[in-house]
């Protein structure tokens, strides 16, 4: 189908659902991404956005509201009117922060909906190179030997940066300190420069420092080994038994939405995550496409927040 075609079918779509109304104040979709430009959530939910806005025929802008380790810009779309113009592009770091948090001004699992799912893959350990370890194996001995020597850094407190590194420490028997920085381009340029010792974080925050030499990656988080980095072996072989921690991206909506716009939202992002197009642009990001069926999308956050705080008591992260 041409695009100018589909682009006139998906307008007439718009407006059945009630979104593409020419009368509608707004001009516009927001996509809200509650983490700072430039990292993995960033990415993804920019990537949706240019394809939405060129399927729908409609601006759909992104606007990156960072703050509370994502808690801020999550807040502004639960408290948006349900209308399908405002919507969250997150990551599973979301439910890992709203596990651990006590008191939030709005309620984490009923307040915003999946309306789609994107992406997800295996987390990527890497080490700045002064780091005395060239695999999993060694890290951990020096772990060991010297408790509370290494540090590792994070987007912020709860998110998946500090998960999965806590998660790999007690995997691995050995203490590490925690750095929490406001957003993971800041952990990033932190442990390029030697800052911190020690970055669990996305294929595509760490590529590039690697490539540049400036951090060295040691293995991937997935439990077996990721056809995604076939030359990297699992953290969980080489001494961190069990260990497993995995990405997701998603798009989410307030809860209240009605069943119609849900079906739409969903099935536009569905039909671009299934595309040819979009596996293209995943495969540079280190990423597989991943979708949902309705039911599973309808329960994807509570299900994830009940899963991170079983998470948190393994890992002793206390909450805030």
């Amino acid at each position: 189908m041409k695009t100018s075609v589909w682009s006139g079918l998906a307008a007439a779509a718009l407006v059945a659902a009630g979104i593409g109304n020419t009368t509608d104040a707004q001009a516009h979709l927001q996509m809200v991404v509650p983490y700072t430009a430039g990292g993995s959530s960033d990415v993804m939910s920019r990537a949706i956005a240019q394809r939405l806005a060129a399927a729908w025929g409609k601006n759909v802008v992104v606007e990156n509201r960072a703050g509370a380790s994502g808690m801020i810009g999550a807040e502004l779309v639960a408290r948006a009117a349900p209308d399908g113009y405002t919507l969250l592009g997150t990551t599973s770091s979301y439910p890992a922060t709203a596990a651990t948090r006590s008191k939030l001004p709005f309620d984490a699992a009923k307040d915003i909906i999946a309306v789609g799912t994107i992406a997800r893959a295996p987390m990527l350990v890497a080490i700045h190179p002064s780091v005395p370890a060239k695999n999993i194996k060694e890290l951990i001995a020096l772990g060991k030997k010297n408790p509370g020597k290494f540090n590792y850094g994070s987007s912020g407190a709860g998110g998946n940066n500090h998960f999965s590194g806590a998660l790999f420490a007690a995997a691995g028997g050995f203490k590490m300190q925690h750095v929490p920085y406001k957003g993971i381009s800041l952990a990033v340029t932190a442990i390029a420069s030697g800052e911190i010792d020690i970055l669990i974080s996305s294929s595509s925050a760490l590529l590039p420092q690697r490539d540049s030499g400036r951090v060295r990656i040691l293995a991937v988080t997935s439990l077996e080994k990721s056809p995604l980095f076939p030359d990297l072996p699992t953290a969980a072989s080489q001494g961190a038994p069990g260990y497993e921690y995995n990405l997701w991206w998603g798009v989410f909506a307030p809860a209240g939405l009605t069943k119609e716009r849900r079906e739409f939202i969903t099935a536009a992002i569905t039909k671009i995550v299934n595309s040819g197009d979009m596996k293209k642009f995943l495969d540079v990001q280190g990423a597989e496409p991943w979708t949902l069926p309705a039911n599973k999308l309808a329960t994807l956050l509570p299900d994830e927040i009940a899963r991170y705080k079983k998470a948190a008591l393994i890992a002793g992260i206390k909450a805030q």
